[in-house]
């Protein structure tokens, strides 16, 4: 394992984890509070998640060519103008012009994300190396687990710091400080990282983008479906519901959401401890199916607690802990399977076409969040999470789950060959 580098890489990432979580949670709630709808809520996020999706497709194809470094450096950079553009919006201004002129702020931090998460992920796979295939696919599982456990645990820090920041500096006070911490990390990680990480020996061909392996197809379908199930109450119902219905304050709900993300994280972090060891990738295919069917009672059972109105906030409370855990331990083995399904002279372009299907999700669910929390509020919006858990899981009933498919003799490493990934 490449320590050096991935301490580096992991680093950055955090610094990039927290202020998007915080940024997350000063929008919703900052905007909330001048009065905007779900639905215009919604509409805020819809160019983040969109610009997502293209910084994924083509993201992965460019840091295949001109390396995972860059991309890292860019998606930090782009973070940096995004915040202080946003800074720059009055409450005055009408409502039309708010709208699209945050749409527009996010769609640059869209891009900044998951230019930031391709290059973080992907280089995983480049940065395990040194022992035998076995040693490193379990290698592989573990350091994956630990840096998507560990940014989803510093995104649920941002939930909080972004509603305590509200309260104590403002909005415009809370973006720049944000903007001036990043810019320090960018300025060391420009002197420390490698110059070629993640640069592949041969030119990819632009054709590459949607030439993919059925396992890859089918693991971001599945991807698709079970990140929508979770942002269609996650992004704005739940915490329009805490906020207007149970009437909880601006840090109360950030803190709430930081509390769920960070244990959500934990546990994706110590998922390895939670699937059985023994087997190769076939074991974990069937390990994403069986705790795929686990979500779909957790979120059916919580969906019909909440229609019902049986003990509301203690529903919600208890159902949305162990849908967490579930749904980290899932998140978990799907960020494993994408590494060891992939090829590492293709790992680049692989992981970015996955994180696109996952960007698609969550495009998806942002807006059925703000629609169905409208119309059906968020009972609505968990019996749509249920249905499409059960989507997610059907997908996965594609990938191959028997030893001689040849998926587990596969080198899931990148110890001898020279090129990188870029890469929840």
């Amino acid at each position: 394992m490449d320590v050096r580098n991935y301490a580096l890489v992991t680093a950055a990432y955090w610094g990039f984890t927290l202020s998007d979580g915080a940024l997350r949670m000063l929008v919703l709630l900052y905007f909330h509070e001048l009065g905007y709808t779900p639905v215009s809520l919604a509409f805020l996020f819809l160019l983040y998640e969109f610009c997502g999706i293209l910084t994924n497709l083509f993201g992965g194809w460019i840091g295949s060519r001109i390396g995972l470094r860059i991309t890292l450096f860019a998606g930090l950079a782009t973070q940096i103008v995004a915040l202080a553009m946003l800074s720059f919006v009055q409450p005055t201004w009408a409502a039309g012009l708010s709208v699209a002129y945050v749409m527009t702020s996010q769609a640059l931090s869209g891009i900044a994300k998951d230019l930031t998460k391709m290059s973080s992920k992907s280089a995983v796979k480049l940065l395990v190396k040194g022992g035998s295939a076995a040693e490193n696919e379990t290698a592989l599982f573990k350091w994956v687990a630990i840096l998507t456990g560990s940014k989803n645990a510093l995104k649920g820090l941002g939930f909080l710091l972004g509603g305590v920041m509200l309260s104590g500096l403002g909005f415009v006070m809370s973006l720049w400080a944000m903007a001036g911490v990043l810019a320090v990390i960018l300025l060391l990680a420009l002197f420390m990282l490698d110059a070629d990480m993640g640069r592949s020996k041969a030119k990819t061909k632009f054709t590459q983008l949607f030439a993919k392996s059925r396992e890859i197809n089918v693991l971001s379908i599945a991807r698709f479906f079970l990140f929508s199930s979770r942002d269609v109450w996650f992004v704005v119902g739940l915490p329009i519901f805490l906020a207007s219905q149970l009437e909880w304050g601006f840090s109360g709900v950030g803190a709430f959401l930081a509390a769920w993300v960070i244990g959500y994280g934990f546990v994706q972090a110590f998922a390895p401890r939670m699937i059985r060891r023994d087997g190769g990738v076939a074991t974990k295919a069937r390990a994403a199916q069986l705790w795929g069917f686990a979500l779909v009672l957790v979120s059916a059972a919580m969906a019909l607690a909440i229609q019902t109105d049986f003990y509301p906030t203690t529903s919600i409370l208890i159902g949305l802990a162990l849908f967490g855990i579930v749904f980290a331990v899932n998140s978990s083995v799907h960020s494993y399977l994408i590494l060891a399904y992939t090829d590492s002279d293709q790992v680049a372009l692989n992981v970015g076409f996955y994180y696109m299907a996952n960007a698609c999700g969550r495009l998806l669910g942002t807006l059925l969040s703000g629609v169905t929390y409208l119309y059906a509020g968020l009972p609505g919006c968990m019996w749509t999470s249920t249905a499409l858990v059960v989507a997610a899981v059907v997908s996965t009933l594609w990938l191959p789950t028997k030893e001689q498919d040849g998926l587990d003799e596969r080198d899931t490493t990148a110890g001898d060959l020279a090129v990188e990934p870029a890469g929840a």
